[in-house]
């Protein structure tokens, strides 16, 4: 009897923590010599994140943002990460970035100003710069990874399984799935990026076709509208207790008999 009360009362305490946007997968990063700085997710109130995404360090999750299971948004190496409002990380998505600073010093090219331009160390917009920034309205679709240095502009669509590394995109763009844009590359507003393109050079980018017309044209809005439900729907539902019971029922699976 005192056992199930004991075990009771801890499904009760991992309830109250994912309540209180505590579970353990939203926490604050650890110092290192290449970021000497703690510092804990910031979400908006109106956000969701479930409970088996994972937020770490200098991550802000903007309003009405969906971060779908398994998604992962890793402020603890490249600072900071910004998700703007209306945005959604979907299944498997990965936001992480490559030091911006090490011992102190500011590393050139390795940060974004918000309208932007790539910042260089000794830039006064440094400290207010960005490792990896989306925009309002955006969609980063299942399996993407947006790697830092890396910006993400409005109203813009990555596509599944596709990769974005030391690169911008402006607004408006759609990059179709399967593709890869690196190179300090930067794709101008309105663009659309092939399937499986790989954009390695800022001739290729200057290349690319215009958005109008594609079989891509009017995606983004459609995303944005269904996980802006999403948000705003499992926000509403309790699904934070009903993983926290699943979790607990798993561990007790995995449990070996005596």
């Amino acid at each position: 009897m005192q056992g199930s009360t004991l075990e009771k009362q801890q499904i009760e305490e991992k309830v109250t923590l994912v309540a209180n946007n505590s579970w353990p997968n939203i926490h604050q990063n650890v110092v290192t010599d290449f970021n000497a700085n703690v510092s804990s997710p910031f979400m908006e109130e109106s956000a969701f994140i479930h409970p088996f995404a994972i937020v770490i360090g200098n991550c802000y999750i903007g309003e009405k943002v969906f971060v779908a299971p398994t998604a992962v948004c890793r402020g603890d190496e490249g600072t900071p990460i910004h998700i703007g409002p209306f945005s959604n990380l979907q299944d498997g998505v990965v936001l992480h970035g490559l030091e911006t600073t090490f011992n102190g010093k500011n590393i050139d090219e390795r940060r974004f100003s918000i309208t932007g331009e790539r910042l260089l160390g000794n830039d006064s917009r440094f400290d207010n710069g960005y490792s990896v920034f989306v925009g309002q309205n955006s969609s980063l679709a299942h399996g993407v990874l947006i790697h830092g240095p890396a910006y993400v502009g409005n109203n813009t669509f990555v596509g599944m399984e596709s990769m974005v590394f030391d690169a911008k995109l402006g607004n408006n763009v759609a990059v179709g799935v399967a593709s890869t844009i690196t190179g300090a590359v930067e794709v101008a507003d309105n663009k659309f990026v092939p399937p499986g393109s790989v954009i390695t050079t800022q001739e290729q980018a200057d290349a690319l076709p215009e958005r109008i017309g594609t079989d891509y044209e009017n995606i983004n809005s459609a995303v944005i509208h269904v996980n802006e439900k999403f948000a705003e729907g499992y926000g509403k539902l309790g699904i934070s207790e009903r993983e926290s019971l699943m979790e607990e029922e798993m561990l007790e699976t995995s449990r070996s008999s005596p």
